[in-house]
C-alpha cells in the first residue's frame, strides 16, 4: 500500500490513520476517532477510485464508515466487497471480505447480521482463530453476547 507499516491480514491492510481512528474508538475518545477515520477515508477513496472492482478496497472502506458511524453506507460497503471478492473466485481473501463484513456489521449495531457472517467465516480456510477472536479489539461490540462466547469457545484449543 506504500502507507508506512499498514497492518491487518493478506488483502486487508490498514493503514495508519484507520489505527488512530480505532484506537479512539477503543478509547472512547469520539474526536480522535473521527480525525483517524475521517482521514483514512480520504485515502481509501483514492484507493477505490483507481482500482473500482478491488473487493479489499471496499472491504476497508466499510470498515472505516462503520467507525465513522456511516451504517448504511458502511453495509452497502462491505456487502459490495463480498460480491466483487466472493469465497469461490479467492480462498483466501474472500474468507476475510465475510469476517471484516461481520466487524463492520458489529461496529454498525447489527449483531444478528454481525454472528451470521462471523459464524459463515469461521467455517472456511481463513484465519478466524480463537486468538483473533479473543484478543483484536474489532471484536468488542459483540463481547459478552453469549452467541460470541459460543464461537470463541468452539474455536477454544482443546
Amino acid at each position: 500500500m506504500g502507507e508506512d507499516n499498514p497492518f491487518g491480514v493478506d488483502a486487508i491492510q490498514l493503514d495508519h490513520n484507520f489505527g488512530e481512528g480505532l484506537i479512539g474508538r477503543m478509547t472512547n475518545d469520539p474526536a480522535k476517532a473521527r480525525a483517524g477515520f475521517s482521514a483514512a477515508r480520504i485515502a481509501q477513496e483514492k484507493r477505490i477510485q483507481a482500482q473500482p472492482d478491488y473487493g479489499p478496497a471496499y472491504c476497508i472502506l466499510g470498515l472505516i464508515d462503520a467507525g465513522w458511524g456511516r451504517k448504511e453506507e458502511a453495509l452497502r460497503e462491505g456487502r459490495r466487497a463480498i460480491e466483487l471478492l466472493p469465497v469461490a473466485k479467492d480462498a483466501i481473501n474472500g474468507p476475510h471480505m465475510i469476517e471484516y463484513f461481520a466487524i463492520t456489521a458489529a461496529w454498525v449495531g447489527e449483531k444478528d447480521l454481525a454472528f451470521e457472517q462471523l459464524d459463515a467465516a469461521i467455517h472456511m480456510p481463513a484465519e478466524v482463530s480463537y486468538g483473533r477472536l479473543k484478543l483484536l479489539p474489532y471484536y468488542d461490540p459483540l463481547r459478552g453476547d453469549p452467541r460470541f462466547e459460543k464461537i470463541v469457545n468452539s474455536l477454544a484449543p482443546k
